[in-house]
């Protein structure tokens, strides 16, 4: 069992297929927080219109999470544009759970971040929200496909693979969308004279320096499986998580340590 003084996880997507609950249970069972912010997308209000898919291990993801806010860790919700229906209650507390649009986090050191989902800062989802859901339609279409490519890898004793973050990483398009983004956030953050910020929305992890402006991506549970924890001391670092049995960490070349397991 780890141990974080805070930890941040976005882009669950509860009720959609592509969701990897199992693996998060496997996650938040290896690791404790004293604060966890769950940064927008936890709950896919957009599929869950369209046709309910709910399984039991969606439900011990919340059950779970609930447990740790009843017994004294600090949960902040910071809903995202697939659970925009609870941006109503941004501002407000029910139960163990504080709600908001975004929030400002100081570390350990004493350093500033914006704790905010992202989607604020995308084009699509501001000017044309219905391409943005015709974009969905193929990441869907895409993650249905990447579940049959890891149900023959499992068969072979393979390790998940995702194809959307290999892309992420290799396919040109994908990479100028990623940095039209983050430049986004940075400028903002530097006008609020913050010294980061700590999104999700664009499922894709990094941590890295930004002109003296520190930008973190949760990444998410779709695809990668990653969080953003901080230590006691202040310092940040990515979890990539495939699972209990993985213990050895892998190299990185991410602006803060990067822990594998």
């Amino acid at each position: 069992m780890r141990t974080f003084r805070t930890l941040f996880i976005s882009d669950i997507h509860l009720g959609t297929r592509g969701c990897q609950a199992e693996l998060l249970l496997d996650f938040l069972g290896h690791h404790q927080a004293e604060t966890i912010y769950l940064v927008g997308d936890i709950i896919d209000g957009w599929r869950l219109r369209k046709k309910r898919y709910w399984p039991a291990s969606h439900q011990a993801v919340m059950n779970l999470l609930l447990e740790r806010g009843h017994h004294g860790t600090t949960i902040v919700y910071l809903p995202g544009n697939h659970d925009e229906f609870l941006r109503k209650s941004c501002r407000v507390r029910f139960g163990c759970v504080e709600f908001a649009d975004d929030i400002e986090h100081v570390t350990a050191d004493g350093r500033r971040y914006l704790v905010i989902h992202g989607d604020q800062y995308d084009v699509v989802i501001q000017k044309a929200k219905w391409l943005a859901y015709l974009g969905d339609r193929f990441y869907v279409t895409a993650l249905a496909m990447n579940t049959w490519l890891n149900i023959a890898r499992r068969k072979l004793g393979l390790n998940y693979w995702s194809l959307g973050a290999f892309a992420k990483r290799h396919v040109k398009q994908f990479v100028n969308i990623i940095g039209q983004f983050e430049n986004t956030v940075a400028s903002d953050i530097r006008q609020r004279k913050l010294d980061g910020v700590i999104c999700g929305h664009i499922h894709h992890a990094t941590s890295r320096d930004m002109n003296g402006l520190h930008y973190l991506n949760t990444g998410d549970w779709v695809e990668s499986c990653t969080a953003i924890g901080e230590r006691f001391d202040g310092t940040m670092e990515i979890v990539r998580w495939s699972g209990a049995e993985q213990t050895t960490p892998r190299a990185d070349h991410d602006r803060e340590p990067v822990i594998a397991a």
